[in-house]
């Protein structure tokens, strides 16, 4: 990374530019055979009392003595994705937000509130796009406020990595003791080629709807209430994926499919989710049938986009995805209240 004029290196960054991207090169180590450098390229969310505070696009907050600077400078946003769809952060947040709507929401300003008796993180935290018409404390302590009253933990979804994403709101939630659990990643794809994968569709069954079957082999919870339902057939426009298996099991006692899938198509959006596939049937190109077949029927409804969420540690499912053309978009974490 060039961070020199006439040869000579230059820190061109000051506290000015908290908020920008910046690239900084610093000291590491010395020793013997001279000194080490390493570079942190990411959004610098504060400089005070000569500690720059830099958060990167993993959400990871890298915290540097502005002494051991030997040359910094602001950089342009991250570049746009070339593989995929173009979208700003803004319109994809929104578009995953419906795709897994809340069983109770409320506004907190341009924040939104959401709640699902605790079923799974997404449903259960604050979508922070925009301002919360108030101070942060005042705003997280309105928010700790609603979820105690529900009996639940006090989560804020916020996103790094992308053109207008939050790594500032990231850093001011982790300076106030929250902790960031969980890093997910937001993919985006094209749509026609998932479509046009030679994948075996003919034992893929599309419904409008889940069955006990279908619930059975998703395993996100012990027992599945009306508002596990209410947030799964959520959606503008929600398919239901299923692949039976081998021995299907008697017609009152059906044995849980081979593999599952939903998606929600909204606009030209069509979103993946619940993806599942039981051990024994692995590698035998069920999930991929299963994308498959989901993407054809959105396709016949007019989208033309695709985006899907994956947790960060999920080695494997990433890899799957990668190999089907899906790109990182930006990522998002849930901090919880300390």
């Amino acid at each position: 990374m060039e961070f020199t004029i006439g040869g000579q290196l230059e820190v061109r960054i000051t506290p000015v530019d908290v908020g920008k991207r910046v690239s900084v090169r610093r000291v590491c180590e010395t020793g013997p055979q001279g000194a080490k450098f390493t570079d942190t390229v990411g959004v610098l969310t504060s400089w005070d009392n000569g500690v720059l505070s830099i958060t990167r696009k993993s959400g990871e907050s890298v915290r540097i003595d502005e002494s051991s600077l030997v040359a910094g400078k602001v950089v342009p946003a991250a570049p746009a994705r070339r593989r995929g769809p173009a979208a700003s952060f803004e319109e994809l947040s929104a578009v995953c937000a419906r795709a897994w709507p809340p069983v109770e929401s409320e506004p907190l300003g341009d924040w939104r509130l959401r709640a699902a008796r605790g079923f799974t993180r997404r449903a259960n935290s604050v979508l922070p796009l925009g301002d919360p018409g108030m101070p942060l404390d005042e705003a997280l302590r309105r928010v700790g406020q609603w979820y105690g009253e529900r009996g639940l933990p006090a989560y804020v979804q916020a996103a790094t990595g992308g053109e207008g994403t939050q790594e500032l709101l990231c850093a001011e939630l982790e300076e106030r003791g929250w902790r960031r659990e969980v890093t997910t990643e937001v993919r985006t794809a094209a749509l026609a080629p998932i479509g046009d994968l030679a994948a075996d569709v003919s034992r893929v069954r599309l419904g409008r709807d889940l069955d006990e079957a279908w619930l059975s082999r998703y395993q996100r919870f012990e027992t599945p209430g009306p508002h596990v339902l209410q947030v799964l057939r959520g959606g503008p426009s929600v398919w239901f994926a299923s692949v039976p298996a081998d021995d299907a099991g008697a017609a009152d006692a059906p044995a849980p499919p081979a593999a599952i899938g939903r998606c929600v198509v909204d606009g030209r959006w069509a979103g993946f989710m619940a993806v599942e596939v039981d051990p024994a049937h692995r590698r035998r190109g069920l999930a991929t049938a299963v994308m498959t077949a989901l993407a054809r029927r959105a396709l016949d409804e007019g989208a033309s986009a695709a985006w899907l969420q994956v947790e960060s540690d999920n080695e494997g499912a990433r890899a799957m995805y990668e190999g089907m053309g899906f790109a990182v978009h930006h990522l998002y974490h849930h901090f919880r209240s300390a």
